[in-house]
């Protein structure tokens, strides 16, 4: 009569387990959108959803298979492919990636994975998870060991990543406290041989089961909880592992180029791990991409569509119009094993790749200048090429002379601001600015505003905004201290805030000059440079009317290797500004590390004798002070007696009596004769006496406590009573 009830009671129980444990390895789904590259998220919850709803039926092996597997082909047809699903052509492409992509593992050339290989895998390990989690919820009744690593995952995800795991945190520590309370219950009832129709009044046992976790949840997020204690260890971490290299996608401060840029801010270390090689006529910016949308942490970049597909012999993205000077060059690169991205890096003014296959094409992506590199339809690395590029010079009285009308769609794009920049970031840009009467001059001024201002470039000890605080306004306001994604982004906001169009590039300096080619006519000699992830860097392209886009560096320290000329026919005037920027960046200034190095060289060099000899006399002084104290320590009873011997001389009162006796207590138990705590001071004062052969101690003290316990007032044994306490000093100091 009572199986019945008990069967759904206990259906009702794995249920609400079941979908508990399911929500808990939701929380492993949830980052994914914000870590990798994947934007269809949605449908792996789905078939996550569908994979467990099998499991938990326990349907026979014979039809949950032949399910999942179709569930499987409609994911990928969907994603990825317009052939008709189930089509000789269909079975035919499966079969070429699946080919394809095997060959790639057994070379381990992972980065050459396509996205539909990509997917299948993850689909299988969706549906392995169903069967294991399963097993862990119902049969073995052992979930805390996934909770425990869905906290040690979410709470990783969020300290290395982007990803913001505040409310995941809270989200997980209920579902944990649900699903461990209900499993703890479970087998309490095995283990008393409780059947579940016995439970008439569950509420009894499940109310307070919600109360202790709500109370928990509530408490825990009104606590107020202190700011980080501890730097960004992502830095280190990776030195201690070697692992340092080209950033990638959604960690932040990692060393190197990576793609995720909204939120900025934090120390790195240097990582001098090569990515590229370049055989170049001089050193380069190489170029990579731009961001549009600064939000107040960081850059997001709206303009990614549209893209087309392009040949590599004809790339037509251009930065600067017609009216630019050009030198028609070329350059090789070959790119290390450690370049990960697959992105084409490349100078001003490339016209056009070459030495690649014939079924390599770019993916141009046409507001920013991103170039994805692609192997038949898929994003591939190419490991080397040539470009040939037309290098642009830009003449300063064809600048000055640009105007300020600028395009509609210009303006929509590049004077983005968020609505919450403070005013005082407006304030500073517009007197950095006041009195210049050209879009020129008013960028030089605020590229040079932080040279001359007290900013300081470091990689180390780079604060992170706060949560309710700007990037730049930190930056400009407290810190001045960071390295180029604070000067080019504090410089693109002050920009536009002024309305002139600005926008933040990326990509790496020029890097090492370690040798020289020459070619085979020995005519053509250049330069061969090695660009390492150190070399990532940041800079600022400000749009100008008929010209285009113009290259400006901000950071302190590094040089703008754009090449600016001044035309024959100009003033004398413009004349002297271009000698003032015209600057041969061949050093080196594009790696951080050494540029760091050279500074502190050059302060040393400046410093000379002067500074040595400075130096010396601060270390004599603190070796001075050092001794003196130490002295002083050591000798501390004889002085301060000395001085408390003349102070109480000639101060009489019942404090002077009281605090001289408990100092000469001090000085006793300093020199070794020490009152026990069950002593009194007579038996104190016996002790005393015993050991100097005196009787002054109990004389002394015999004054005190009349003074202390029968409020005595002796004005007359004065002179007797100081006499005694300075003989018994002396004694103890002798």
């Amino acid at each position: 009569m009572n199986e019945q009830p008990q069967e759904q009671q206990t259906f009702i129980y794995r249920l609400i387990i079941y979908i508990t444990g399911f929500l808990l390895f939701c929380e492993w789904l949830r980052p994914l959108e914000s870590v990798t590259n994947t934007n269809d998220v949605t449908i792996f919850f789905i078939y996550a959803a569908f994979c467990f709803f099998i499991s938990f039926l326990q349907i026979q092996w014979f039809l949950s298979m032949p399910l999942k597997l179709l569930g499987m082909a409609f994911i990928i047809d969907g994603l990825y492919i317009g052939e008709t699903i189930f089509t000789r052509n269909w079975f035919s492409l499966i079969y070429d990636q699946i080919i394809f992509n095997v060959q790639v593992i057994q070379t381990r050339e992972w980065w050459q994975m396509t996205p539909l290989f990509r997917s299948l895998l993850f689909l299988i390990l969706l549906w392995l998870m169903s069967y294991l989690l399963y097993y862990w919820f119902i049969v073995a009744k052992r979930m805390f060991v996934f909770v425990l690593m869905t906290l040690i995952y979410v709470t990783v995800i969020d300290t290395f990543t982007v990803y913001d795991g505040k409310w995941a945190i809270i989200r997980t520590f209920i579902l944990a406290m649900v699903a461990l309370g209900l499993s703890s219950f479970s087998r309490e009832m095995d283990k008393e041989a409780i059947p579940f129709h016995g439970l008439k009044k569950a509420h009894l046992w499940a109310l307070p089961l919600i109360v202790i976790i709500m109370f928990s949840t509530v408490a825990g997020y009104s606590s107020p909880k202190p700011d980080p204690q501890w730097p960004d260890p992502v830095p280190y971490l990776k030195s201690a592992t070697g692992g340092s290299g080209p950033g990638g996608n959604g960690v932040v401060q990692k060393v190197g180029y990576g793609e995720n840029d909204s939120r900025l801010g934090g120390s790195f270390i240097q990582d001098d791990t090569p990515v590229f090689t370049a055989v170049a006529d001089g050193d380069r910016y190489w170029r990579i991409e731009s961001k549009d949308t600064y939000t107040g942490k960081g850059w997001e970049d709206t303009l990614e569509e549209p893209t087309t597909i392009v040949s590599p012999d004809d790339i037509p993205y251009e930065t600067f119009s017609d009216e630019v000077e050009v030198e028609e060059q070329s350059a090789f690169l070959r790119m290390t094993r450690d370049a990960e991205f697959r992105k084409l890096v490349y100078p001003y003014g490339t016209k056009s790749v070459g030495m690649v296959s014939q079924n390599y094409n770019i993916r141009l992506h046409e507001n920013t200048g991103e170039m994805d590199t692609l192997k038949g339809e898929s994003e591939a690395k190419w490991n080397e090429f040539a470009i040939n590029y037309d290098f642009p010079s830009f003449e300063y009285s064809q600048l000055r002379e640009a105007g300020s009308e600028d395009p509609d769609y210009i303006q929509d794009r590049y004077l983005q601001l968020p609505d919450n920049l403070p005013n005082r970031v407006r304030n500073l840009a517009s007197q950095i600015v006041e009195g210049e009467d050209n879009r020129y001059d008013r960028a030089k001024a605020v590229e040079s505003y932080f040279s001359s201002n007290g900013f300081e470039y470091s990689t180390t000890d780079v604060p992170v905004p706060r949560e309710n605080q700007d990037y730049v306004d930190q930056f400009l306001f407290e810190s001045q201290l960071g390295y180029c994604d604070n000067f080019s982004t504090s410089m693109v906001v002050m920009l536009r805030s002024e309305g002139i169009p600005a926008r933040w590039v990326k990509g790496f300096t020029g890097g090492e000059r370690i040798d020289t080619t020459q070619s085979e006519d020995g005519e053509e000699v250049k330069n061969v440079y090695e660009v390492t992830s150190g070399n990532a860097h940041s800079w600022v392209e400000v749009y100008f009317p008929d010209i285009g886009w113009v290259p400006f560096e901000p950071t302190k320290g590094f040089t703008n290797n754009a090449d600016f000329y001044t035309d024959i026919e100009t003033e004398d005037e413009n004349s002297t500004d271009a000698g003032q920027d015209e600057e041969t960046p061949e050093t080196n200034m594009g790696n951080p590390q050494q540029m760091e190095d050279e500074q502190a060289s050059q302060s040393q060099g400046a410093l000379g004798e002067n500074s040595d000899q400075s130096y010396t006399w601060i270390w004599v002084l603190a070796g001075g002070i050092v001794i003196g104290g130490t002295i002083l320590f050591f000798t501390r009873y004889r002085w301060m007696s000395f001085l408390l011997i003349r102070r109480y001389r000639n101060n009489q009162g019942e404090d002077t009596y009281e605090k001289a006796y408990q100092y000469l207590l001090k000085v006793l138990e300093h020199k070794g004769i020490k009152r026990q705590p069950e002593q009194t001071l007579r038996e104190y004062a016996r002790v005393v006496d015993r050991h100097y052969q005196s009787s002054d101690m109990r004389r002394l003290t015999n004054d005190y406590e009349r003074l202390l316990y029968r409020n005595e007032h002796h004005s007359e044994r004065w002179p007797k009573v100081t006499e005694l306490w300075e003989n018994l000093i002396k004694k103890a100091l002798s």
